[in-house]
């Protein structure tokens, strides 16, 4: 029986040292931030950080691994393609939690109107106009309507909304 032990402890040794040369699978970045935007999951698996928040040079996973070298070398080449979104411009880019935020982060409004950013009509907080700004795309936010200042080129903004 002491052989039979000294064999069966031989074999867990065996099998837990084959495990350990397995390589480790993997693991996904991509989570959902606050919003239901696009997040990059920090090294305790729990911490999900907005894509803008990605090599932004403030550490907000506990590790600093949002501000690696490795993933902020080469901006936006070195970032997961999950954290981009590419501008109609193709030497433009936007992080992926910028698309479709109402704003015009892109500069020709790539990000929030056209089929490449696939955004969803303007929600509830957003009214649906042709904006005078260059700021907005194609919805201002309904806290600035009935403020006195045209932000639709129709002035829905002041009188409809």
């Amino acid at each position: 029986s002491a052989v039979a032990l000294l064999v069966l402890t031989a074999a867990v040794a065996s099998g837990v040292a084959a495990l350990a040369l397995l390589p480790r699978a993997p693991v996904s970045r991509l989570c959902t931030a606050p919003n239901n935007k696009t997040g990059f999951l920090c090294d305790d698996r729990v911490t999900c950080v907005p894509a803008s928040w990605v090599c932004d040079r403030v550490s907000n996973c506990r590790n600093g691994e949002d501000e690696q070298e490795q993933l902020c070398g080469d901006l936006p080449h070195s970032l997961p393609g999950f954290l981009v979104f590419y501008c109609s411009n193709p030497r433009s880019w936007v992080y992926a939690d910028q698309r479709c935020n109402g704003l015009n982060d892109c500069g020709d409004c790539s990000d929030e109107t056209w089929s490449l950013a696939a955004c969803p009509p303007c929600g509830q907080e957003w009214w649906s106009c042709s904006p005078v700004h260059y700021e907005f795309c194609s919805c201002v936010p309904r806290r600035l309507c009935q403020d006195g200042i045209q932000h639709c080129l129709g002035w829905s903004d002041e009188f409809l909304c």
